[in-house]
């Protein structure tokens, strides 16, 4: 194994010189002083706030809550007046001459409308004064608002129309993040890497919005505690349940519906939430497709249908100590299974099964140690995998309905990643200057890069003639990926803040050991005119690695290990930026950034997922580079609320076997991406809301010329036969058309005192622009006024939606 005690002596060193200082700042700020903590929650349903603002207006000291709503905050002796604010709710200010250490928890209430919200910059954290750049959190009561393809609410969906985030194609749900690839994002729910994000081939995303509290994109500079992905990191945090009193809602859309129970176990100390979600298609279409094969002789079913299950308990032990226990579970099933044939003379039957799906599963012990010192701990469990079956069975039977002849061949293919992990997390807020994180990680992996099942039966005259029954694949490899981690959000001086960390990751597979350490940094300044000046600097690396064709298909890529010949991914980001808020709740934002990755991974030309050669033969690494300038403009309160969110940026790759060696753009580089978001509450009884979305098109390859190879087949009984072969002079050398799109929706909202319902109308690709989804070279023949036939090969363009519209019956009680 390689070891690298250099580079753990070097990260010790960092540690303890980064406490130190942290340390002698925290003994410059000592006085007498106490300490408020708390926990910050809803006070309808008891759930905790995240990134909830705590402001003192005598010491103009400011905190925020942390993932499970717990707040601290040291102050001097004195008359102290604390304002908890949260968006969407109303204030509350307390007023109290702190004299001792004490605990006050706080509920806030939900505003009426957003519009009466008044948080002035002297209440809550702005944009300016927030020390990270490159994070943006959506609500997900604006996400639950927006048009939604089919009238699915997608939570994937809404995050592309963020600045510096695009999609993979029309109706795609993968994020392709400042120039990176989706698997470069480390997305988590309730802390549990998932691996495959996707529903019905790429078309919606697994997350289902009624089992959402609250969503968080970084696609830049990084904290320490997070590692692993080089692109972003995406925290999806599923609700607590209700422990005041039982609740529900539902939806019926046009190709699924959705119901969320939520509840106390023990009021306002044990709560529930259940959600689960199911399409239909394949139950409606049944009757139709059982009629269809019964009118030629035959009969069967054929279908697909996708699944959701949320599940999350949470139990207060003791005003020190909580437990959540979290679960996922969801699966895509396409099957085919049909039969004809005579009784007693053949039977033809076919079998496919194509299915692949998520498990996840989280166990959560958070404790207070002190007012000042909280702690997490989490076990989680993660799968994901993939699976096909194809089989076919022929069988003639004599005068006696024995079989005479019979035919069976059957092939199976299934890979997957299974992860188990333990992670513990210390929050330390010693005073307001502070605030500091620090923890590790240990994940046990476990890859089946791809198993392959055959079996064969051929029987003729009654007798067995060849059986065969057999499996072979790559094999399974564990792995260990560790990582430890401290960081400080640390106010240097007024106006002048800064976090900054350091991350340790190590992995282990088989003989073969890999150590890195990763310096962080976000520094912000205030400016004159309350205008904030940013900028951070990363370094990140990925030690799973992820295989694809690059083409749009079925989920059968592959989760697999760094190894002694395929090196771990690395990258590097810098970024700099200017941030403010304006009058009437808009936050504008402006960022220039620029990455490098190295150690990138993909099939050399010719390679085949289905080859018996091993996937480390198979494989080249290359390096990537991107960069561009970001505009996000943002209304968060008010009847109107949305945003304008605008990337220019260019992302490029450079393998050595592809492109002969030189740098070609990213499939998905995209010069230009626009996107418009608004939603307007017109009453309480009718929102509406529409997005319209501008993007350059996606890179394709095309021959340069074609050239004539000739081939002599006389020898043969033939004669001569051309095939005109391609010439390319680059990859990724020409452009689809660009792409353009506005949705629309309409929610009609009707209360009563126990239960609200909404119908929601919209229109997907409202004025139906045929917009590329691939192009292909084919031939068109014509025939002229003599009669002579004339062969043309045309350029012809191929699209997906054409409008679509959608409706939904949303309820909740």
């Amino acid at each position: 194994m390689k070891q690298h005690p250099t580079l753990l002596c070097k990260f010790l060193r960092i540690l303890t010189l980064s406490l130190v200082f942290s340390s002698s700042s925290i003994l410059t700020y000592a006085q007498q002083t106490y300490t408020v903590d708390g926990y910050i929650y809803d006070m309808e349903t008891g759930e905790s706030l995240i990134s909830a603002n705590v402001f003192e207006s005598t010491n103009s000291a400011g905190s925020v809550s942390n993932l499970y709503g717990f707040y601290s905050m040291t102050l001097p002796q004195d008359s102290v007046y604390l304002t908890f604010s949260y968006i969407g709710y109303q204030p509350q200010t307390i007023g109290l001459y702190l004299d001792k250490d004490i605990t006050i928890d706080i509920r806030l209430s939900q505003s009426v409308s957003l519009d009466v919200v008044e948080i002035v910059a002297s209440q809550a954290e702005t944009i300016e004064e927030k020390t990270q750049m490159s994070v943006i959190e959506v609500p997900i009561q604006q996400i639950k608002k927006m048009p939604a393809l089919l009238g699915e609410v997608d939570v994937l969906k809404t995050l592309q129309l963020l600045p510096g985030v695009q999609s993979g194609g029309e109706g795609q749900s993968g994020l392709y993040v400042r120039g990176g690839s989706p698997d470069q994002n480390l997305i988590l729910l309730d802390g549990v890497p998932v691996y495959n994000v996707n529903h019905l081939f790429g078309f919606f995303s697994v997350f289902n919005a009624d089992a959402i509290k609250d969503v968080k994109l970084t696609k830049g500079g990084y904290p320490a505690r997070y590692g692993g992905r080089l692109s972003s990191v995406l925290e999806i945090n599923m609700k607590e349940g209700n422990n005041k009193e039982f609740h529900g809602a539902g939806s019926i859309g046009l190709i699924s519906s959705k119901l969320s129970l939520e509840g106390p176990i023990i009021k306002d100390k044990a709560s529930f939430i259940v959600s689960g979600r199911r399409t239909y298609i394949d139950l409606l279409a049944q009757p139709l497709i059982k009629a269809s094969l019964r009118r030629n002789g035959g009969d069967g079913r054929i279908g697909y249908y996708f699944y959701d299950l949320n599940g999350k308990v949470n139990y207060k032990i003791s005003d020190n100590d909580r437990l959540y226990l979290s679960a996922y579970l969801g699966d895509d099933k396409f099957y085919v299974e049909t039969e004809d044939g005579e009784p007693n003379l053949y039977k033809n039957k076919l079998t496919t099964n194509l299915g692949w799906g998520n498990i996840t599963s989280a166990l959560r012990w958070n404790h207070k140690w002190s007012n000042k010192m909280f702690s997490n701990v989490t076990a989680t469990y993660s799968k994901y995998n993939f699976g096909t079956l194809i089989a076919t069975e022929n069988e003639d039977y004599n005068a006696q309905g024995d079989v005479q002849d019979r035919t069976f061949y059957s092939a199976g293919y299934d890979s997957g990643i299974n992860d188990v992990a333990l992670r513990v997390d210390f929050d330390y807020i010693p005073n307001p200057n502070h605030y500091i994180k620090y923890g590790g990680l240990a994940i046990r992996h476990s890859f089946n890069p791809g198993e392959f099942a055959l079996e064969a039966d051929f029987v003729a005259d009654g007798q067995t003639q060849f059986a065969l029954d057999t499996i072979f694949g790559q094999q399974q490899e564990n792995a260990l990926e560790y990582n430890l981690f401290v960081e400080d959000d640390h106010k240097i001086a007024p106006g002048l803040k800064a976090n900054y960390g350091i991350h340790f990751s190590g992995f282990n597979v088989g003989s073969t050991g890999y150590t890195s350490v990763q310096p962080r940094i976000s520094v912000r300044q205030l400016l004159p005119n309350n205008i904030a000046l940013k900028a951070s600097f990363a370094t990140m690396r990925q030690y799973v690695q992820y295989l694809t064709n690059e083409n749009i298909g079925l989920p059968w890529d592959q989760w697999l290990p760094t190894t002694d010949k395929v090196k771990p991914q690395d990258s590097w980001q810098g970024a700099v930026g200017f941030a403010k808020t304006f009058d009437q709740g808009f936050e504008v934002s402006v960022e220039g950034y620029y990455k490098e990755m190295k150690n990138l991974i993909a099939y050399e030309d010719g390679a085949s997922l289905f080859s018996l050669e091993e996937w480390e033969d198979q494989v080249v690494q290359g390096q990537g580079r991107s960069y561009g300038i970001e505009l996000f403009i943002q209304k968060k309160k008010g009847k109107f609320t949305g945003w304008l969110g605008y990337t220019l940026s260019k992302s490029e790759r450079q393998f050595d076997l592809k492109n002969f060696g030189e740098w070609y753009p990213y499939k998905f580089d995209r010069r230009h991406d626009l996107s418009l978001v608004g939603l307007y509450e017109l009453s309480d009884r009718v929102n509406v809301s529409a997005t319209w979305v501008y993007g350059t098109g996606n890179s394709v390859t095309f021959a340069e010329s074609n050239v004539p190879i000739i081939q002599d087949f006389s020898d043969f009984g033939g004669g001569y036969w051309t095939q005109w072969v391609g010439l390319f002079d680059s990859r990724n050398n020409q452009r689809l058309g660009d792409y353009h799109r506005l949705d629309i929706n309409i929610d009609f909202i009707k209360k009563k005192k126990r239960f609200t319902r909404t119908w929601s109308i919209g229109a997907y690709n409202a004025y139906s622009r045929r917009n590329p989804f691939f192009v292909n070279f084919e031939t068109e023949y014509t025939q002229d006024s003599q009669g002579n036939v004339n062969e043309e090969t045309v350029l012809k363009q191929y699209s997906l939606f054409p409008i679509i519209p959608s409706v939904s019956y949303r309820f909740e009680f």
